[in-house]
């Protein structure tokens, strides 16, 4: 062998050595949520489905969380995680953050028509039109069920947040707005009718004290995105283990269950065209 032929051989190796140390170091698939609920709440339903997709996936999956809606968008952005759940406005506006660089995969059933509730423990308070001068609390400033749809229904109904209510508040989350309005600290508040069904169905909220007044129409929301320069093989493998999931299982119904999903089903971005206008329209975007 040449010593021309010896050194083209370790090069090769090395190069062979260096696409597998790459490729190890990029089996990681990153995670993270739009904190909508407790840091523990989002833990919780974050465990079996990260073991679920690492079985799926044939990767480490790591959950990082992020302290606010803000975080979420920029890490995808960003490329800081590979995989971010989202409301319908966040990805809004991490598409328009990322010049269209952003692609949902796929939503819950339930999130091609989601709905918003506004809730009170006023007796006085039975229609939107009598929030006037009242105190009202949203979500985050960055929600789309706990503060979007619900001001764009009251735009709709001829209210002004900014100039109609005595106080406006933002919770940051929606378990948080429920708790704020069971302690009188608001009149008000609008959050997402799934986060508002799974309190009840816990005996956390007192529904002799706290009730639903206004129930919005139907929107699209939530989804799982991804950044479009992720391979389309991994986004194909990401979607379909999603589509897989199945109450028929104990590992689907338990992950399904804790998602208050009845089950996955592709998504795309026109979907979202109806609050990207909503949120033009109130000057959010």
């Amino acid at each position: 062998m040449t010593r021309f032929s010896a050194l083209r051989r370790t090069l090769l190796a090395g190069l062979v050595l260096a696409a597998a140390g790459a490729a190890q170091a990029q089996q990681v698939l990153r995670v993270t949520a739009i904190p909508d609920e407790s840091p523990t709440e989002l833990a919780r339903k974050a465990a079996p489905l990260v073991k679920y997709l690492e079985t799926k996936l044939g990767v480490k999956v790591e959950y990082t969380p992020v302290t606010d809606y803000a975080a979420a968008v920029e890490t995808l952005v960003s490329r800081k995680v590979d995989l971010a759940w989202f409301g319908g406005f966040t990805f809004v506006q991490a598409n328009t953050r990322s010049g269209g660089k952003v692609t949902p995969l796929v939503q819950r059933e339930e999130d091609t028509r989601f709905r918003s509730v506004f809730i009170t423990t006023d007796p006085a308070i039975k229609a939107l039109a009598d929030l006037k001068g009242k105190d009202l609390s949203f979500g985050s400033p960055s929600s789309t069920s706990g503060h979007l749809m619900p001001r764009s229904f009251l735009l709709q109904a001829g209210l002004n947040p900014e100039k109609d209510f005595k106080h406006l508040a933002f919770s940051g989350a929606h378990d948080a707005t429920v708790a704020a309005v069971a302690a009188g600290k608001v009149q008000a508040g609008a959050l997402n009718i799934s986060v508002w069904e799974k309190l009840v169905a816990d005996g956390k909220v007192d529904t002799a004290k706290v009730r639903v007044f206004y129930t919005t129409p139907t929107f699209y929301d939530y989804n799982w995105s991804v950044h479009a320069d992720m391979p389309a093989a991994l986004r194909d493998k990401i979607a379909q283990a999603f589509l897989a999931l199945s109450r028929d299982t104990a590992e689907g119904k338990e992950i399904l269950e804790l998602q208050r999903a009845t089950r996955f089903v592709p998504t795309q971005p026109d979907n979202y065209k109806g609050i990207e206008a909503a949120a033009k329209s109130a000057g959010l975007l």
